[in-house]
């Protein structure tokens, strides 16, 4: 979820979270109740909003259309299942445009532009209104540049690493936001975010391979583009500034969490996409502007790999606008962290990408203490 928008009527109450759900697009989401709630406010529901893992759309989305029906939920956990896999798809096929002469600017732009896209004809079908309060577009216009930042840092990981290490790395997201958010005043971490945070931590060290179990510590790169290679699992070394590039988009994208929780927690989740897509596609092309230009695909298979980014992406946050209100996302979030184990599959399948038997444990106890973290009471 990569990174997706999910829904939620009631009004998310001011304040720092006790705890985080994984919405994105992620699943990756805002924290169900963004702590203590005003005087007169009814309970904070978690979420009716879509966010994907690489969480861009983050937010309430409009409740259901009238006369649709409730999905029944074996049906929308296979629904759910499957935009995981789409999401994980998407960034897949970003690193098979990597390998073909797509940077990661020009990947970001690309993308960016065909969810906005997306998102418009959405709101358009739907009937809800574009205009927003000035205020409102000031502070989701400056968020919009924090969903920059995380999108370019989880794409330059994508570009540098196996994708579902980039992933896994990047779905800590839910620990910055609760650290983020009891730094700045919020209340201290919960005792389930205590027990989750050291677990999730001990699992990544693992699935990256720290202290050198399946690589040695040692790892092949390409010298040309800073890629790993494909013929052994890669070692922390080798790494390193992969996932860097992904805890620094998990940081920012937790810290956009935090403020969307305190500056838009009542503004429907597809224009909180919308506004951010827009940010960040004219971030990356002014970026693309100053730094010479956009890098396009060398070959068709570059084209492809472009191609599928952007439509797996906006099909994929498209869905889950349409599914999520008619099964609910209080319960149903943590079912998103499936995506890392999609790209982890996808990668071998398409790429050739592997990881060794340690680093799929780690990657387990990443994702079992996420979902530990999500699906707990708030």
């Amino acid at each position: 979820m990569n990174g997706m928008a999910r829904h939620c009527p009631p009004t998310i109450a001011r304040g720092p979270a006790k705890s985080t759900g994984v919405q994105f697009a992620v699943m990756s989401s805002i924290p169900p109740a963004a702590g203590r709630l005003e005087p007169g406010r009814p309970e904070a529901r978690p979420f009716d909003a879509a966010v994907p893992p690489t969480g861009e759309a983050i937010g309430k989305a409009a409740p259901p259309l009238r006369g649709q029906r409730p999905i029944p939920r074996w049906f929308g956990v296979l629904v759910l299942v499957s935009i995981a896999t789409i999401f994980g798809a998407n960034h897949v096929a970003a690193r098979l445009a990597f390998d073909h002469g797509v940077d990661v600017t020009t990947a970001v732009a690309v993308r960016s532009l065909g969810t906005a896209v997306f998102v418009i004809v959405l709101l358009r079908f739907a009937g809800v209104s574009l205009r927003v309060p000035a205020a409102t577009l000031r502070r989701g216009l400056s968020i919009g540049v924090l969903i920059a930042v995380q999108s370019w840092c989880l794409y330059s990981a994508v570009a540098r690493i196996p994708v579902a290490l980039a992933l896994l790395a990047f779905n800590t997201f839910p620990i910055m936001l609760g650290l983020i958010s009891w730094m700045a005043g919020g209340e201290r971490p919960a005792r389930r975010t205590l027990i989750a945070m050291p677990i999730a931590l001990a699992g990544l060290a693992l699935a990256l391979d720290i202290a050198g179990l399946v690589a040695g510590g040692t790892g092949g790169t390409d010298a040309a583009a800073g890629a790993i290679t494909r013929d052994a699992p890669p070692g922390f070394a080798a790494m390193l500034p992969g996932v860097a590039f992904a805890l620094a988009g998990s940081a920012a994208f937790g810290l956009a969490l935090h403020l969307i929780g305190h500056w838009l927690p009542a503004v429907d989740g597809r224009l909180r996409t919308l506004m951010f897509m827009v940010v960040v596609a004219v971030v990356a092309s002014a970026a693309a502007g100053v730094g010479g230009g956009f890098s396009w695909p060398h070959d068709a298979i570059g084209w492809t790999g472009l191609s599928l980014l952007t439509v797996l992406y906006g099909s994929a946050i498209t869905t889950l606008f349409v599914v999520l209100p008619r099964i609910g996302a209080v319960n149903n979030a943590a079912i998103m962290n499936f995506e890392p184990v999609a790209a982890l599959v996808l990668g071998w399948l398409v790429l050739g990408q592997t990881v060794g038997a340690v680093q799929m444990a780690g990657g387990c106890i990443v994702i079992g203490a996420i979902v530990y973290l999500s699906v707990g009471r708030h």
